[in-house]
């Protein structure tokens, strides 16, 4: 029983941690004069506690959106950059959007990005 008490101890001290922290907030940013779009991130503190993405708008390649549906609902939107894969623009536990709001936040995007929309 005392294993199972210092594990929970544990689990709950990380998530605690991790809002206090606010790990995986940020913002993007596009920048149409420039061509470039910024992506900035906090994580775990360290040495790496900024994420910082910057990258062309030309090698943005799609806006892709992943629909799962079922007893977790999922949905995400991702941008697919030429040649660093797929990078996730939403939060991936966020249930709260409906799938009318994801298809207009990605209809919006592409149509800023002038790319094309995927849905897996």
């Amino acid at each position: 029983m005392s294993f199972y008490g210092i594990a929970g101890l544990f689990i709950s001290s990380y998530l605690w941690c991790t809002m206090l922290w606010n790990v995986g907030s940020g913002y993007d940013r596009f920048d149409r004069k420039e061509g470039i779009v910024r992506i900035f991130r906090w994580g775990f503190p360290g040495i790496k506690r900024r994420v910082f993405l910057q990258f062309l708008m030309r090698d943005i390649q799609s806006i892709r959106i992943q629909v799962k549906e079922g007893l977790y609902p999922r949905r995400i939107l991702y941008m697919e950059i030429r040649g660093q894969g797929v990078i996730p623009l939403t939060r991936t536990d966020e249930k709260f959007f409906t799938p009318r709001e994801i298809e207009q936040k990605a209809a919006e995007l592409a149509y800023f990005l002038r790319v094309p929309i995927e849905v897996f």
